[in-house]
């Protein structure tokens, strides 16, 4: 894997670049240091409001030019929004790159805010499909559940009261305090010249600079809940998790490894044993989400109401079977193989390449290379597997998040993950 190149402008502007010259396409993100978690309780969902603003047109183009521009190029053009980042991002031609650039930076920099109640309509219209999806919405239920009133326990996708009634002017001075150039990085990955990037970024920075708003983090008041949310559903959707540990924990490789014991992949426990062994379940996998200062663990299950105190019995035994014995030394090998499998494939896409830029370099994770990667994932042991185990995935620290039709049913079927829970 080629070596990343990092340039700081006067700005405070980041660019960072990998150069593969083996490929003919580039991808190019914009990544922004704002999220859900940047965001008062007033202000719930303005950084996912914007992001979809910049798409209605900018000071050189509107937002049909823009989609014609794109699609003229055969290009893709996309953003996302999350806890603590936003991104735009595309994928072109290496040709293309100065002008996916120009239209890039024109709409990240001076977006036009038009048609803002149009786009109102559309994010309300997306809360509510939102909101008839209990496979995703049980996430964010959980969410709240662990952190609590943190902002990290709040969708990233917003309040419709907020959505609906912040004033434009409010919208306006939301980008202008965080989208400013020491508050961003442009990350590349494909056939490009690094100095070129950066070239293309000095060409068009903003008029404006200084720091993003600094704002005081909560504290998070770690102690178990349940979130049980009624609707009428073919099945219950439950999430079990627990605090973890931050994203620039060097303890990071061994979590991915045991994630993959537990429910991160086919062969794992939880997928054996609830699904494949005895039909309790057609979804069931553990995950992972690492942050600045905390992370979060945790296992998602959708089963019907027949199925649901089995499975979580099952679940509650696995995660005992994982205190006693995190991994066998069959299973460490398998997962590791697996982690550095993985790995190395999407190191072979331009576009994860440019991910992991991006939001290592805004997030200040160290960027490492794929052998020390290789590295740090193989030094893996049994004894990391057991500490990490222990520390996270104990029965009295874990939350509870359903939504289904009976909360009677759902706490019948957690109190063998946690009687504290199912008392709570």
């Amino acid at each position: 894997m080629a070596e990343h190149r990092l340039t700081e402008l006067d700005s405070g502007l980041r660019v960072v670049t990998e150069s593969m010259p083996e490929v003919r396409s580039v991808a190019l993100g914009f990544w922004i240091g704002t999220g859900s978690r940047a965001e008062a309780h007033e202000q719930a969902g303005l950084s996912h409001l914007l992001e979809h603003l910049l798409f209605r047109g900018s000071a050189r183009f509107s937002s049909v030019e823009i989609d014609q521009i794109f699609d003229s190029m055969g290009a893709e053009l996309n953003a996302g929004t999350g806890k603590e980042t936003t991104s735009v991002h595309s994928r072109v031609l290496d040709r293309h790159l100065p002008r996916a650039f120009e239209v890039m930076g024109d709409m990240v920099w001076r977006p036009a805010f038009e048609d803002v109640d149009t786009e109102r309509r559309v994010i309300l219209q997306e809360i509510a499909m939102y909101e008839d999806d209990p496979q995703d919405k049980v996430f964010d239920v959980l969410g709240e559940a662990v952190f609590g009133s943190h902002p990290l326990g709040r969708a990233i996708i917003g309040r419709s009261e907020v959505i609906a009634t912040t004033p434009l002017e409010v919208i306006e001075r939301f980008h202008a305090a965080r989208y400013v150039p020491a508050n961003v990085v442009v990350a590349a990955a494909g056939s490009l010249d690094h100095d070129a990037v950066v070239g293309m970024a000095a060409d068009w920075l903003p008029d404006r600079g200084g720091d993003p708003p600094t704002t005081a983090d909560a504290p998070v008041e770690l102690s178990p809940r349940v979130r049980f949310e009624a609707k009428e559903t073919e099945q219950y959707h439950v999430c079990l998790g627990a605090p973890a540990i931050p994203r620039d924990d060097d303890r990071r490789f061994a979590l991915r490894v045991l994630d993959n014991v537990l429910g991160g992949t086919s062969s794992s426990r939880l997928f054996q044993e609830v699904r494949e062994r005895r039909g309790l379940a057609y979804s069931v996998y553990s995950f992972s989400h690492l942050y600045a200062g905390i992370g979060q663990v945790g296992i998602y299950l959708g089963t019907e109401a027949d199925s649901l105190s089995a499975a979580l019995r099952v679940v509650s035994d696995e995660l005992a079977r994982l205190g006693d014995c995190p991994a066998t030394p069959e299973e460490l090998d398998r997962s590791k193989e697996n982690v550095k499998g993985r790995l190395v494939l999407s190191l072979e896409s331009t576009g994860a390449r440019m991910n992991r830029l991006g939001s290592h370099v805004l997030t200040e994770v160290p960027l490492l290379g794929v052998d020390e990667l290789i590295e740090r994932v193989e030094a893996v042991s049994l004894e990391d597997l057991e500490a990490l185990a222990a520390e996270l995935f104990a029965a009295d620290r874990m939350s509870a998040a359903c939504i289904g039709p009976h909360e009677e049913a759902f706490r019948d079927g957690v109190e063998p993950v946690s009687s504290a829970l199912a008392a709570a």
